[in-house]
């Protein structure tokens, strides 16, 4: 017996189409605005029961199945939903951005086209001290008198730069040589799509309060401002289970059970041996991630002292 089917309406998102092409303004001069999107909560329902296969019945109503799925790591049903935006992105942040390899990029060339002429500035107030317990990270805001020097600075080596830019260019020189010793505050445009489960794998990394400042704050413009309105279900299941869930590794969990049992002897032997805790008694960072967790769960109390 032959398959019936019946005609197709486009799903569409009634609050996406009302922000579409609309730039919503990140940093200083950057942008985030979408161009187009395919797929809503709907189609990830729909993608979820193809496979049950007919005669099947419905699980659960679409908001709890797609807190089902997004809960229990049944990602491929995100995968039918794709979104494209248009960003205008520091390079800096951009050579961050473009290590997730799972999206179409197509990016503003300067070697057609002429630089863009802006540049992220830092105001005198938001130069970032360098993380004491992470290499890749930052600390404490500086004092406004230090950030004022180094803004006057920046300012001066942007200016400078731009200059010798458009002298090479024009002198003749090829846009591809000329553009060689722009800084990485120069701003860069691309239009980048991706499927909705890359995209909150993206989120989930760039939002997180380790990420970087300004790349978190285009992941918190794209989740906070047009995720939640694209697929609202999604959404919330994702702020839910991803950006508020606690891992416990197995040896989080061995060490927890020894902590709530009072067996203290017994949790400083586990340290010791797995290296955790050094005689000098400073925690490893896979002890300090453990008491983060702990912090979380608000259970630290009784182990203040001891880890």
């Amino acid at each position: 017996m032959k398959p019936s089917f019946e005609k197709l309406s486009r799903p569409v998102s009634p609050q996406l189409d009302d922000i579409l092409g609309i730039p919503f303004p990140v940093l200083d001069d950057g942008f985030v605005r979408v161009i187009d999107y395919m797929g809503n909560d709907s189609s990830v329902v729909q993608a979820a029961r193809v496979s049950y296969g007919a005669g099947t019945k419905k699980v659960s109503e679409d908001r709890g199945l797609i807190r089902y799925l997004l809960r229990n790591f049944h990602t491929t049903p995100f995968e039918m939903c794709t979104i494209k935006f248009h960003l205008r992105v520091p390079m800096d942040a951009w050579r961050q951005w473009i290590r997730h390899r799972t999206a179409s990029v197509n990016e503003y060339s300067t070697r057609y086209s002429l630089a863009i002429d802006q540049a992220v500035q830092t105001g005198a107030d938001q130069w970032r001290s360098q993380s004491t317990d992470n290499k890749q990270g930052s600390g404490d805001f500086l004092p406004v008198a230090t950030g004022e020097k180094l803004t006057a600075a920046e300012q001066e080596l942007y200016q400078h730069a731009r200059t010798v830019y458009r002298d090479r260019i024009d002198a003749g020189v090829a846009r591809e040589q000329a553009r060689k010793d722009l800084p990485l505050s120069t701003y860069t445009e691309a239009y980048w799509e991706m499927d909705l489960h890359n995209l909150l794998h993206f989120l989930a990394l760039r939002m997180d309060p380790h990420a970087q400042l300004e790349i978190r704050r285009y992941a918190e413009v794209i989740g906070k401002e047009i995720v939640s309105k694209w697929v609202p279900a999604t959404w919330e299941a994702f702020m839910d289970y991803r950006m508020g869930q606690i891992s416990l590794s197995q040896q989080d969990q061995d060490l927890l059970s020894l902590l709530i049992a009072g067996n203290h002897e017994g949790a400083k032997s586990w340290l010791l041996e797995r290296g955790w805790i050094g005689k000098n008694s400073k925690l490893s960072r896979e002890g300090s991630e453990f008491v983060a967790k702990v912090e979380k769960l608000g259970i630290a109390e009784p182990f203040k002292g001891f880890i």
